[in-house]
């Protein structure tokens, strides 16, 4: 197998790892969580990192058998989490300071997208111009979408948080 294109193999392995660990995540964060909307939400995200998966073991499949990328194999449709608030239904405000395992999967699922987000654009970069390149900086652009609706979510919901569970000093 040629260097080049064990360098893309190995590269989606690690991808395909990353999607299949936010999809566990996700997974387990929709069952732990009381919210209906925000198990909704999370239980997309953990469809959609599946598809990625799905996705990228395609890619990992033609490219070892071809060593190129397989153009005709697409994504699944994006959910629109574009809302100001788009995780968690207005209900949970009643009960926030309560709302642990809420505020950890935003904390926790912010962070696997972020790390997903700088791995997509580092895989873009070295795979240089071309369909590797272009995959991956879609990937990068729909993790951005995940991160930035988890984001908004959380700021939406922090100070509140905070206050009502005593992590205010004032």
């Amino acid at each position: 197998m040629e260097e080049e294109t064990k360098k893309i193999a190995e590269g989606l392995r690690r991808a395909i790892q990353t999607e299949n660990d936010g999809y566990h995540f996700y997974t387990m964060a929709a069952r732990s969580i009381g919210d209906p909307k925000g198990r909704d939400v999370f239980e997309t995200l953990a469809r959609e990192e599946q598809d990625h998966a799905r996705f990228l073991k395609a890619q990992f499949k033609s490219v070892l058998e071809t060593g190129e990328v397989d153009r005709s194999v697409k994504l699944g449709p994006k959910a629109d989490l574009s809302e100001a608030a788009p995780i968690f239904s207005d209900e949970i405000r009643k009960n926030l300071g309560g709302a642990d395992r809420e505020m950890s999967a935003l904390s926790i699922g912010i962070q696997l997208e972020l790390s997903s987000i700088n791995y997509y654009k580092e895989q873009a970069e070295a795979a240089g111009p071309g369909a590797v390149r272009d995959f991956y900086s879609h990937l990068a652009d729909w993790e951005l979408g995940h991160y930035y609706a988890l984001v908004r979510q959380e700021d939406a919901l922090k100070e509140e948080y905070w206050a009502q569970a005593g992590f205010e000093p004032f």
